[in-house]
Order: C-alpha cells, then structure tokens, then sequence
C-alpha cells in the first residue's frame, strides 16, 4: 500500500498557514455604539431606541452622549432605592428659657410604599432616652407627597447638658389610621446631633431622609464589633434609666404677704410607671421642720402624660430668716387608685444642698419680690429630712 503523497491529490497545510488564512475578510467596519442596542434608562424620559444610522456609523466621527434635562414637575420616583425624599425643618435652642424648638416645615419627594397619596406626619424623639417622654408629633396632613407643616414641637427643660450629648430623631410617618390600615413603619428618618447648635440662634436644615435604623443590636451577634456596639447602647440605657425626669419651679419671697410664694410650672421627661408607658403624676411639697398644718401641699393630677404642666402656686408664710434654716422638699408621684403612689424623683432645696439647688434657694430668700425660675433635675430616691 503506498502512502499518502502529493500525487494523491490531497494537500498538507501546516498550522501556520492555517491560522493565516482569511484572518482578514475585508476593510473593518466601526463599532457601532452600544448605546443603540442598551438605551440609559433615564426616570424622566420616556425609553427612546434609536435605530443606528448606516452612513453615521461609516463616518469617523465622534459622537457625544446628549445632555438629558429632567422635568422638575414630576414625582421622582426614581430608581435609587435610598432616595426616600427631603425634610425641610428650624432648629432653635433657647438658653434663656431652656427650651429647644424644632419647626417643621415640608417634605418633598415623599415615596409611601403605596400608590396614591399618603396622610403623614412627623415625629421627634431625643435620643438617649425613654422614647414616651421625648415623643412629640405634628398634626396629620392628608392626601399628598409633599406635606407642608409648618408646625413648631417645643422641648421644655432642654439644658446646655443635653445639647451636648443628645441627638434628635425626625421621623417621617404615615397615619394609617385615617385609612383604616395596618401600622407601618417610618417613610423615612434622620438624626442631628444637637452639639452643633449654635445657642439662641436659628439654623435651617434640608436633609434627605433614610431607611429606619435599628437601635438595639440582638444578643446573637458574636463578632467584636457587634458586641462592642452592644454595649456601648446597653451602658447609654444605664445611664438613662436612672434620670427620673425634671421639674421647673419658682421660688418669690412676698415682702407683702410675709412668705414664701412656690410655683410648680410644669415637669418634664419623667419616667413612665404605668403599663401603658406613661404615668399620672403629681407633686408634693413640703417646708421642713413643718410650722403649721399648712406645711404640706400637693397638686391636681395629670392623667396620662409624661410632659404634664401645673401652673399652680403655694404660699407658706414666715420671715427670710426662719426661711433660711429650712428646707423644701419637693417629689413628684405617680397617682394609682386604690393602690399606693408611686414615687417618680424628688429634689430639695435648701441652704445645705449645692449647686443650682442651694443657688435658687439663696438667691431667692436674698432679693424680695422677685421671681426666680429654674429646671432641676430629679433624684431617684426621695428626698431625706435632715435634723
């Protein structure tokens, strides 16, 4: 049997020139854009295909992507998942009357998890602290995405203290209950720290809203990281479990009715005692070493409240002097019927207290007729009576 040759008809290539053969079809064509077969999605335009041009993508030319200009009448629903709209709010804090004021203006750019419109409102909560007794909220504006509020929540007792180690909370929030549904979450949250107030001076803040945070990481997480952040809310809740809440009194020696005029203005931030998160407080006041049957004094009760306002005076009469060498014991309770009180905090002012306790109670019993007003904070355990 002979073999295989080139008599027998059949050529060999080799690799080489296989691979070189028709590696070169033609003249090369250009590229056409990408662009024309994957349009941009753009959420303000209507999705426009363009059909590539022959001649176009002959010519060596250079074609620049078009300057798109959205419609700033539509609703941005846009594709950013995070984009959960603004929040227009003032912030004031006023050191003269310790308070701190947050104005709430709009909300732009609103996106409910429901089509339509949505009943909203805003919430704000200083955090750390118990969520009932910071809580204040605006009225409900109904059936729009863009609210407009324009209302001011006061915070009363807000001391230089507080602004520097607390944060508020704003929340935006739907009124399910205007549309008979179920209870959702927040559309959207921000937070401020209050340290970068300014004292008696306004500031202006459009922010863009965020997904809920979470503010207690669960026990399972073992890394250290974790475990750090854990303890680090677990130690704020220390701290703050034990501040009972705080009081604003007044304290007026009378030169002409010979006495002592006490005020209990209004309390607030105290702690809840009831099972439904509030309490029904009241105040106690009593001048030690007591000179009379008219040495003990209480207030009307607040139903349900945590931020309740009294607005009621007492007179205990006796010289400056005499004044001097007592003491006021002052507690605020939380009333139970059929049931013993419960006690809430108490402070006392005397000349042996210190600090702003001992400076509102001399300053007062020093200037007559004149009205001295001042926040304390409130003890968790009652007030003890000296010898």
């Amino acid at each position: 049997m002979a073999c295989a040759g080139p008599a027998s008809g059949r050529q060999r290539v080799s690799m080489q020139e296989h691979m070189a053969i028709d590696v070169s079809p033609g003249p090369i064509q250009p590229i056409r854009l990408i662009s024309d077969y994957f349009p941009h999605f753009y959420p303000f335009l209507e999705p426009v295909l363009r059909v590539p041009d022959r001649q176009a993508m002959l010519a060596p030319a250079i074609h620049s992507a078009p300057q798109l200009q959205p419609n700033p009448e539509a609703e941005g629903d846009s594709d950013d998942s995070t984009a959960l709209g603004t929040l227009e709010f003032t912030l004031l804090f006023d050191v003269d009357n310790s308070a701190l004021h947050c104005t709430a203006h709009r909300a732009k750019g609103l996106k409910p998890p429901a089509t339509g419109s949505v009943d909203t409102y805003v919430k704000a909560n200083l955090l750390p602290g118990a969520s009932k007794a910071s809580q204040l909220r605006t009225r409900t504006v109904r059936g729009t995405r863009e609210p407009v509020w324009e209302e001011t929540l006061t915070y009363h007792g807000f001391t230089c203290q507080d602004a520097g180690r607390k944060t508020l909370r704003l929340c935006v929030c739907e009124d399910s209950r205007l549309r008979r549904r179920r209870r959702a979450p927040p559309l959207g949250e921000l937070r401020v720290p209050l340290r970068k107030l300014v004292p008696n001076r306004a500031r202006s803040f459009d922010i863009c809203l965020e997904k809920r945070r979470l503010t207690k990481r669960p026990k399972s997480l073992d890394t250290a990281r974790g475990m750090s952040l854990y303890e680090e809310e677990e130690v704020e809740a220390e701290v703050f479990r034990e501040e009972r809440g705080r009081i604003l009194l007044s304290l007026c020696y009378s030169s002409e009715r010979g006495g002592l005029l006490v005020g209990v203005l209004r309390c607030a931030h105290l702690a809840p005692m009831d099972a439904n998160g509030y309490s029904d407080p009241f105040v106690r006041l009593f001048l030690h070493p007591s000179s009379g049957k008219k040495s003990k004094y209480k207030t009307s009760v607040r139903r349900k409240t945590l931020n309740p306002e009294f607005n009621e005076e007492f007179f205990y009469a006796g010289l400056r002097e005499e004044l001097a060498q007592k003491a006021l014991l002052v507690s605020v309770w939380d009333y139970d019927l059929g049931t013993a009180d419960d006690f809430i905090g108490g402070v006392q002012l005397s000349g042996r207290a210190s600090g702003d306790r001992l400076r509102h109670w001399c300053e007062c019993l020093s200037h007559c007729d004149r009205r001295l007003e001042l926040w304390h904070l409130l003890d968790s355990v009652p007030p003890q009576l000296g010898d």
